[in-house]
């Protein structure tokens, strides 16, 4: 190729206009899966008959005055739930193991504040999700890092954490399925073993199980809670609709055996101001009862699902390495130059890892934005590091990439 033909090439790409950044940061489902019609007249009728009964339900109230306050939640949302998890899980659920939150966040701190004390130490994966470690500083946890692989959390240097501090781990985090950011899923075998340390070493395993139910292949797990002992409990499988319906929706779950479950409601602002969705969980009760939600599910399981294999068959296509996920809704990338999205330093607990890896989500960007920013963090990384061909060196400024290019012709 002639310096004249690859200045041409650069100079028409600059011309017809380079592609657009996108936002690769949010994991947020997209306007597509929040306006379909059946969505918004499922939720409306199931919205309507929520507060129609809600004098009668008790919904508008602590709960009901002849057998107490809700602290676990409405019963009837329990039952619904539990009936609905049972056919999810295809495993027995019991409602008397289910408590209702706002969401998945609000139970990991609520394990946090009931199950923890300043100067404990929880143990969280690496890379990790980058906000829990906020949520355990903020209860006067110290957050320590154990390395992430393929089927789960290195569980051999979780023991030796656990031995070397003398009885201080007494939380480990973990996202067991569709991990955020990797996607990895534990495999079976590690639940088992980390279940057995918990018990060995008497530490509590909050396991947040946000995309358990967003699966775009089947993943032949189920939630850590059926790897507990009812004798000695451990587990917290949480849950939440944020990713399924939408975050707004504020609803979630924690099951756990009772007996985990009442330090939860024991905890002084849910004792004084009771279970906080007890109205919001009872809007929802048709929602799940007629099968609105299962089918809902399906819908958003199979949208991110074309958009999962998209973005990696884009990223795979510009030379990158990427572990394709199962389901939920990032997937987790090692850069060779541009970065793009959320920056891998912030997935470690102390800053100091995975500075050429990138989390990726694709849950709100239209197919043509996903590919787009790929093509665009490729061109970017290829105009900053241009090859030097034997007829042309290109001096080429990456941050103006429609600057007028400068040529210099070599008889190399």
């Amino acid at each position: 190729m002639s310096g004249g033909i690859l200045v041409g090439e650069m100079a028409a790409r600059a011309s017809k206009g380079a592609p657009e950044q996108q936002d690769f940061v949010n994991g947020w489902p997209h306007p597509g899966l929040l306006s379909g019609a059946a969505l918004q007249e499922d939720l409306a009728e199931s919205f309507r008959r929520g507060v129609a009964r809600s004098i009668e339900e008790h919904s508008l109230n602590y709960g009901n005055p002849a057998t107490g306050s809700y602290m676990l939640g409405h019963p009837k949302f329990l039952q619904a739930m539990a009936t609905f998890l049972e056919a999810q899980y295809d495993a027995p659920v019991d409602p008397n193991t289910l408590m209702s939150t706002v969401g998945a966040s609000m139970g990991t701190d609520l394990c946090f504040r009931a199950y923890g004390k300043a100067g404990d130490i929880c143990i969280f994966e690496e890379p990790g999700y980058f906000l829990s470690f906020q949520m355990a500083r903020d209860q006067g946890l110290e957050p320590k890092g154990v390395p992430m692989y393929e089927d789960g959390m290195d569980l051999d240097a979780l023991e030796q954490v656990c031995k070397e501090s003398m009885g201080k781990v007494k939380l480990v985090y973990t996202v067991p399925v569709h991990h955020n950011p990797t996607g990895y899923i534990t495999s079976n075998a590690k639940r088992v073993r980390l279940l057995q340390l918990a018990r060995e070493y008497q530490f509590f395993v909050v396991a947040d199980e946000t995309y358990q139910l967003l699966n775009f292949q089947p993943t032949e797990v189920k939630p850590l809670f059926y790897h507990d002992d009812a004798d000695d409990p451990r587990v917290f499988s949480i849950g939440t609709f944020s990713k399924l319906i939408g975050p707004g929706i504020k609803v979630g779950w924690v099951q756990a055996h009772p007996k985990l479950l009442q330090p939860l409601a024991g905890l002084g602002f849910i004792r004084s101001g009771n279970n906080p969705v007890i109205f919001s969980s009872m809007n929802l009760l048709h929602f799940v009862e007629s099968g609105a939600l299962a089918r809902h599910i399906e819908v958003v399981s199979k949208d991110l699902g074309e958009r999962c294999q998209l973005i990696c068959r884009k990223l795979r296509e510009v030379g990158l390495e990427v572990h394709e996920p199962k389901g939920g809704y990032s997937v987790w990338v090692k850069s060779k130059g541009k970065m793009t999205g959320r920056g891998g330093q912030d997935m470690a607990v102390k800053g100091d890892k995975f500075h050429d890896y990138m989390r990726l989500c694709y849950g709100w960007l239209s197919p043509e934005q996903l590919e787009e920013g790929i093509e665009c963090a490729q061109q970017m990384h290829r105009f900053a590091n241009p090859p030097v061909h034997k007829y042309a060196l290109i001096l080429w400024n990456a941050e103006q990439p429609k600057q007028e290019l400068n040529v210099i012709m070599s008889s190399a």
